[in-house]
């Protein structure tokens, strides 16, 4: 049997197996799951109910760009009140930039992953 290949986005997570493949629902609910706070894992709605499961990352991860951006645009205004020495605070600034991009991606990935459930 001839086997198709689709071309991935390359936000497509690696931790994910293609769409149509075997397993790959398997992948994409580990994934998804293992984005969320460890306490979520309680909660088998999420976990039986892919396309909520997609949904509660999003908005997660959402939130969590709210905070890295906010962290960013107040360190230098806030830290140094802290007592948080200059390199640090420099360093704290690369920290979130290199934090918002991954979750830029990672949402991207939530998205694209969301999408293939609801297929």
């Amino acid at each position: 049997m001839p086997r198709t290949t689709t071309a991935l986005s390359p936000d497509w997570p690696c931790q994910v197996k293609a769409p149509g493949t075997h397993d790959w629902e398997r992948t994409a609910t580990r994934w998804l799951r293992d984005l969320l706070p460890a306490r979520y894992a309680g909660y088998p709605t999420l976990t039986r109910h892919p396309a909520l499961l997609a949904r509660h990352a999003q908005l997660q991860v959402q939130h969590e760009l709210r905070a890295v951006r906010v962290a960013l645009h107040t360190a230098r205004q806030e830290l140094p009140a802290l007592g948080v020495a200059e390199g640090v605070i420099e360093n704290s600034i690369r920290m979130y930039a290199v934090e918002l991009d991954q979750l830029g991606r990672i949402a991207r990935g939530i998205r694209l992953v969301g999408e293939a459930l609801q297929r």
